[in-house]
């Protein structure tokens, strides 16, 4: 073949190269688009007046008159100012105990030789076949026991352990080479030491992930909150989204509803948008062995 032959072969590769990468871009553009328009959707909604939002027998996609009112409103409507500090106290209390139950747990199935070791580690795994209907049911009735419903203690308790974080937390711990254990423990460096001064800070990205994802939890919970707790002092802003709706304000105010779930949003849109990098890269290093 000669040089004009091999000069077509290479355009056509380009030419149908460009054309896939042309197609693959407009179908995540279009996803794009479908997965960030209900966003939008609410965000413009709360900015609408309500009269203008009532007198819309077809919905705009744009409004000239965006007011922050409904904000105001959200928050007048129902505390959601107490409700979002609850919030704040219930996540970062259950994300703090919960980091310091895993990471030991992690470190102990990872590296540390026991008895029943495997055993007790694939019976901790076959928890996570349980369906979480029967543990809330479980924990429902201990919290109830202990009358410790209407309390923090009670919001905070049933979340402080997850079967899937110490899975991935251990695994990355398991990537970490013995050669380093064992050389630490020839210097003297106690378990606990090793820990902390070596395989922390090896392993961050994943702790952070695993902070990041457990504070998205908490911040979102709705189930347990709604069930445990029915006195509005310990209310958490999902209740209180519920609140809005049930009193009848949100089902007649739909922009100030919309302002109140944009307030609620906007601190995780922001932690992920931060932290977006570790998330990915903790997650990679989780989930790969070797």
């Amino acid at each position: 073949m000669n040089s004009v032959s091999y000069e077509k072969i290479e355009k056509s590769a380009a030419a149908r190269k460009k054309i896939l990468n042309t197609v693959v871009y407009v179908f995540l553009g279009l996803w794009g688009v479908m997965v960030l328009f209900p966003f939008y959707w609410m965000l413009l909604t709360s900015v609408k007046s309500y009269g203008s939002y009532n007198a819309e027998y077809i919905p705009k996609f744009f409004t000239l008159t965006p007011t922050l009112q409904n904000y105001a409103d959200a928050f007048t409507a129902v505390p959601l100012a107490k409700y979002f500090f609850n919030t704040v106290i219930f996540t970062l209390a259950t994300t703090a105990i919960m980091l310091a139950v895993i990471i030991p747990a992690a470190f102990a199935f990872a590296r540390l030789q026991f008895k029943g070791r495997d055993l007790v580690f694939t019976l901790f795994l076959s928890l996570m076949m349980i369906p979480n209907e029967l543990v809330i049911i479980t924990n429902y009735t201990t919290i109830t026991n202990l009358d410790l419903r209407n309390s923090f203690v009670g919001l905070i308790l049933p979340s402080v352990a997850s079967v899937f974080y110490i899975y991935l937390l251990k695994e990355n711990f398991a990537q970490i080479p013995d050669e380093l254990y064992y050389a630490a423990k020839v210097d003297g460096t106690s378990d606990w030491k090793y820990l902390w001064k070596v395989m922390m800070p090896i392993c961050r990205p994943t702790v952070v992930t695993i902070t990041i994802l457990k504070i998205i939890e908490c911040w979102n919970s709705y189930v347990w909150p709604r069930l445990v707790t029915d006195d509005p002092a310990y209310y958490l802003v999902s209740n209180g989204i519920q609140e809005i709706r049930e009193n009848g304000f949100g089902r007649e105010n739909i922009p100030a509803m919309m302002a109140a779930v944009v307030v609620i949003s906007v601190p995780l849109v922001v932690l992920f948008l931060i932290f977006r990098n570790k998330i990915m890269e903790g997650v990679a290093r989780g989930g790969t062995k070797g």
